[in-house]
Order: C-alpha cells, then structure tokens, then sequence
C-alpha cells in the first residue's frame, strides 16, 4: 500500500517544471545527506581514497554537492517514467552524435560508466534511437512494474536479463542494436583484475573487453552530466576507442579506469560516489576500508 502511495504521489510531481523539480529533488539529497549516515560515510571514505589532496572541508563541501545532484537526478526520473517522448527528448542534448553515427552499421557498446544522469542518458539515447540495455528485478513488485513501464514504454528498448549472460548481449550486437553497458561498479573478484582507480587497486570486471571481442564491437563512451537550475542535461559521445580491445586484459581495465578518471575529474560531485567501489581488496589486504 506505501509503496502505491509513493507511485502516485511521484506520478502528481511529474506534472511539475524542470526549474521547480529541481530544488526539490537537490533538497531531497541534501536531507538524505543529513539522515543517511551510512551512505554519507561510504561518500567520504571514497573521496579521502580519490581525493586525499583535499582537506576534510572540501570533501565535505564535494559530498553535499554529489548529495544535491544524486537527488535531483532520482527525484527527475518522474519525467523518464511518465513525461511525454517530447519531453524527454527535450530534457536531454546530445552532443557528440557524429562520433557514434560513424560506427552506427557495426555492433556498438556505448560505455556508460555511472556519473548519476546516466538513466536521463540512457532514455534519452534509445527514446530517438533505439537499444538495449541490462535489467534486474526489483525486490518490490510495485516498483519493478514502474521501472519495466518507464524503460519499455516507447516500444524501442531491448532489455536483457542477469541470468542470460552474455548470449542476449552477443544476439543484440549481432543484431546492431547498441548495448547501453555499465562496467564500472565492484562486482567482486570474478572476472575482474585489480587496477588503478585513482591509484587505489580496484576490482575491475573485464566484461568490457570480452564483450567488445565476442561481438566485434566498437566501444563508444557516453557520459550525461547534469547542468545547473533548470537546464536538464547533456549526454556526451566521444570518439569510438581505436585499438580495442587487446590481449591483455589488464590494460583494458586500465585504460577504462584512466578514462573514468579523465571524466570523474570534470565532473567530480556527479559520479556515483553512494557506490562501495572498493569493498574487493586484493590477496594481501584483507579489510575492506568501509569496516576499518
């Protein structure tokens, strides 16, 4: 019954502007700043890792503003979720377009690491086009239809289930439809190597590369950053990677983390900082620096 309750109220807010939802949704972040101390610690403790050049002052000031920006985001997804196609398309720029329509008649992989506009990008991107992209079931029923409505309802998407692994991605990129790919979240040590992330070891997944060698795929790196008041967002494209992917693994990973790094670094409270990205160590260290 609450969780009926919270669709209904959030589906009477989707009928507000950009420049009115906003605030709200940047209020809603900094009062989960304020109640949710986990969540605040794991922000901090990734910052001091990434970021030990900054005093605690700045960090601080860095965690209210990826508080602010994670809560407008979530609290805008009323307009993925019910907001017309117009809208939508209208909420999202794209720029950088000519660097995916160079390589749109080969099979394609739109890295999309997790900077907190990547669901405002997905939508956006496969609203005009078309794509496929990874879906898990939600624990609550209520919220697994809304999430399934808001991602299908344009009739273009492509979602893929966890349990078929790789075969319905490799049946997507033979098929040319674009797979919309979050590689950058620590999923454990299998099929992963420890790399760099901000010179901390981090279980990175090499999915990446063993996708892009399956199907063939290009790798064309997409990131949607948030733009300030009522603005809406930009999703980025940047130029297909030559020389991907190689034989070694391990420098895959390396060039995918440098690269998130470039993008963290021009848009630092936007990545998803709510994440435990180092929670896997290495053999060798055997506390994670969340139960320190």
């Amino acid at each position: 019954m609450l969780a009926r309750l919270a669709v209904a109220l959030l589906w009477c807010l989707h009928w507000l502007p950009l420049w009115l939802l906003a605030p709200l949704g940047q209020a809603a972040g900094l009062a989960f700043y304020a109640i949710g101390r986990a969540r605040r610690r794991v922000v901090m403790i990734n910052l001091r890792l990434c970021f030990p050049e900054l005093d605690e002052r700045a960090r601080g000031q860095l965690a209210r503003a990826h508080f602010r920006a994670a809560g407008r985001a979530a609290l805008e997804h009323v307009i993925l979720f019910w907001g017309s196609r117009g809208r939508i398309l209208k909420l999202v720029r794209i720029e950088g377009l000519e660097h995916w329509q160079a390589v749109r008649n080969e099979p394609v992989i739109w890295l999309c690491p997790h900077f907190i506009g990547l669901d405002m990008g997905g939508s956006r991107i496969i609203a005009e086009f078309g794509g496929a992209s990874m879906y898990s079931k939600q624990k609550s029923e209520v919220f697994d239809r809304l999430i399934l409505h808001g991602r299908t309802r344009f009739g273009n998407s492509t979602l893929l289930s966890r349990q078929d692994g790789v075969r319905g991605i490799a049946r997507a990129l033979k098929q040319r439809i674009p797979f919309y790919y979050l590689p950058d979240m620590d999923f454990g040590s299998r099929d992963a190597v420890f790399v760099p992330f901000f010179g901390v070891p981090a279980a990175t997944i090499t999915g990446l590369s063993r996708l892009a060698q399956l199907g063939k795929a290009k790798v064309v790196p997409a990131i949607t950053r948030q733009l300030p008041g009522a603005q809406g967002y930009v999703l980025q494209f940047y130029p297909a990677w030559e020389n991907f992917p190689t034989a070694d693994l391990a420098a895959d990973a390396r060039r995918l983390n440098a690269f998130i790094e470039d993008r963290v670094r021009e848009l630092p409270g936007q990545y998803y900082w709510l994440h435990r990205r180092f929670k896997t160590r290495p053999p060798g260290e055997a506390v994670s620096p969340y139960d320190a």
